[in-house]
């Protein structure tokens, strides 16, 4: 019987964890990397707005449909959309977080896969600010589209101007959106449970979240989304086990040397 393997043909099950400390030290480097690269593509904003009216006139010319159904629905109701900002604004990070704290306890193998993944996205994710800075849709007047955040609390973001925390003009890809579906990709992929593939939910909701507050376009989360997909043909993960050590074959069981009869 042959066990499952990871990706360079060791045991999945006996994968030791990497140390604690150095991985903490990674993944707050590419929390930091992630913010600072962030704020210096800020300074475009005539870009940031030329591109959106050509991503929202894409949009319009393949037929998506419109951002504004999304946020209709929201606002049937005030409590719908205020939950709506609330997960916009609490919901990333900390999901990422317990995701890749639960994969490091209990899948090693699956935890320095998704690390991997999350790394490279990321970094990638880095360059478009410099390359194509994107204004939201909730800053753009011919969307129509309000900034529920600002209407209906809580806000994330303040004026561009006095916002010194985050780049406002760095909508595509969305990373929100990506690392959801990291989170998703990533539970299903280590798990075996048949109840595995309501981790989609999280995606699905983020995406109905990220539009319907015209923080993100479709095509910011498409972009996430060719990033990732890009990032797992060449980054494998590891075969699914249900945790612990995997088993050692049991050698056959000695046989009495019987004379054969002709």
């Amino acid at each position: 019987m042959r066990t499952a393997t990871d990706s360079a043909g060791a045991p999945a099950g006996d994968i030791p964890r990497p140390p604690v400390l150095r991985e903490l030290l990674l993944v707050l480097g590419l929390f930091t990397v992630y913010k600072l690269g962030r704020r210096l593509a800020i300074g475009h904003t005539a870009a940031a707005f030329h591109n959106a009216d050509r991503v929202w006139g894409l949009e319009r010319t393949v037929h998506l449909p419109g951002e504004g159904a999304v946020q209709d629905l929201l606002l049937r109701d005030e409590t719908v959309v205020h939950l709506a900002n609330v997960y916009y604004a609490t919901v990333h990070f900390p999901a990422t977080g317990l995701f890749l704290v639960w994969l490091y306890l209990r899948r090693p193998a699956h935890y320095v896969w998704a690390r991997r993944v999350l790394a490279a996205v990321t970094s990638a994710a880095l360059i478009l600010p410099f390359a194509f800075p994107l204004a939201p849709p909730r800053m753009l007047a011919s969307t129509g589209l309000e900034d529920t955040g600002r209407l209906y609390g809580p806000a994330v973001y303040g004026p561009p101007t006095a916002d010194h925390l985050s780049n406002q003009f760095a909508a595509m890809p969305s990373l929100h959106f990506g690392w959801a579906l990291m989170v998703a990709v990533g539970l299903i992929a280590a798990t075996r449970s048949r109840w595995r593939w309501l981790w989609l939910l999280h995606p699905l909701v983020t995406l109905t979240v990220i539009v319907g507050t015209a923080n993100h376009y479709w095509l910011d989360s498409l972009a996430a989304t060719l990033m990732f997909l890009l990032a797992f043909t060449f980054i494998r993960a590891p075969a699914t086990t249900t945790g612990g050590p995997a088993r050692r074959p049991r050698p056959p069981e000695d046989r009495a040397l019987v004379p054969v009869a002709h």
